[in-house]
């Protein structure tokens, strides 16, 4: 397939390079390998510029003998920019420089100059959380970084966040923090984390938990690298390793070993993970994925009802810091190819291939 684009700038190619959104609806780029057409910000892997051609419209690529990415739909009017998405980033804006506040969505809506029901819709599919999930979390990071400063009272933090209350805060302290305000303002120091290595069908494989629950899954070549890495991720916090060889945190590098087998168990663990309320319903939809099965990252944006956020679940995917508890191996391109996993593509490959017990 060799047709002749209809046009082609230097912009073009960069603003496909940088996955611009604003770009979407104003020309469409072809890959001459795949004989698929793409918008501006498509997720997927970028192409040598060799491959590629440009199209003032999805006609016209058409037209040439292109078929439309079934990942970025650019076929569809959804392709074209987000006409709310202005007023969404204005909104956030508002909700970081009013973060002390409790703002009802309505003040929130007047001072964007949009509805509250369009508004709650955009900024669930823009950003992927909604207004009182993203004004939680800007509260939290006020909190943070005033309960570090040494003068500062854990007391006047709390209400100068704008938590109404101390149990405002503890109700996201133990998801959204991951520890407790005292903790956050010692750098983690006096939080004991103990951990066990244990040989796996993947190499060595660590676990490590707190008194809350497990809060690191690696797999690595040795002890000493995987050790290495958790102290690198909570440099203030007493690591141990543990001492006896019965308990639940023996039994949950049991239960994860047994996650690469034919046969696994079944079994449920209290996690300690901090993180924002995007990536915990990223983790809960790879969790969702049944065993065997895998999805692409379009696929779970599109299941959160955000299809044009597959960048950000990607993000989010990445950040997992329990490897098969969290089962981000589930999670592949949308061309079917496997890759960009932290632990390694070879260990996902195993671990795919063991789930669907081949």
């Amino acid at each position: 397939m060799t047709p002749t684009p209809s046009y082609f700038s230097g912009k073009q190619w960069q603003q496909v390079l940088g996955r611009d959104r604003r770009a979407d609806g104003q020309f469409v780029y072809a890959v001459k390998s795949t004989g698929i057409y793409c918008r501006p910000s498509c997720a997927s892997r970028r192409p040598a510029r060799k491959q590629v051609a440009f199209f003032p419209s999805p006609a016209q690529a058409e037209a040439a003998g292109y078929r439309a990415c079934k990942r970025c739909g650019p076929e569809c009017a959804e392709a074209r920019p987000d006409p709310q998405e202005g007023a969404v980033r204005a909104a956030a804006q508002y909700l970081r420089d009013h973060a002390d506040e409790r703002t009802p969505l309505e003040d929130v809506a007047r001072a964007v100059g949009i509805g509250r029901l369009p508004l709650l819709r955009g900024f669930k599919r823009v950003l992927g959380v909604s207004p009182g999930e993203f004004a939680r979390e800007q509260r939290l990071a006020k909190f943070r970084d005033k309960v570090r400063k040494p003068a500062t009272r854990i007391t006047d933090a709390i209400y100068d966040a704008g938590f109404g209350s101390s149990s405002r805060l503890y109700e996201s302290s133990s998801e959204v923090l991951g520890m407790k305000p005292k903790k956050i303002r010692e750098g983690g120091a006096g939080v004991e984390i103990q951990y066990a290595t244990a040989a796996s069908p993947l190499g060595r494989m660590l676990v490590a938990a707190t008194d809350a629950g497990v809060c690191s899954i690696a797999f690595g070549k040795d002890d000493a690298d995987l050790l290495a890495e958790l102290r690198g991720r909570f440099k203030k916090a007493e690591i141990v390793r543990a001492k006896s060889t019965d308990g639940w945190l023996a039994e949950a590098v049991e239960y994860i070993a047994s996650q690469m087998s034919e046969h696994p168990r079944a079994a449920k663990f209290p996690l300690d993970v901090r993180a924002t309320a995007f990536q915990q319903r990223v983790w809960r939809a790879l969790q969702e994925i049944p065993r065997g099965e895998t999805r692409s990252y379009g696929e779970i944006a599109r299941e959160l009802g955000m299809p044009k956020a597959a960048r950000a679940v990607g993000s989010a995917i990445g950040s997992n810091p329990v490897a098969v508890v969290v089962p981000c191996h589930r999670a592949i391109h949308g061309d079917g190819t496997i890759a960009g996993y932290h632990w390694g593509v070879e260990r996902k490959k195993k671990l795919l291939a063991a789930e669907k017990g081949t």
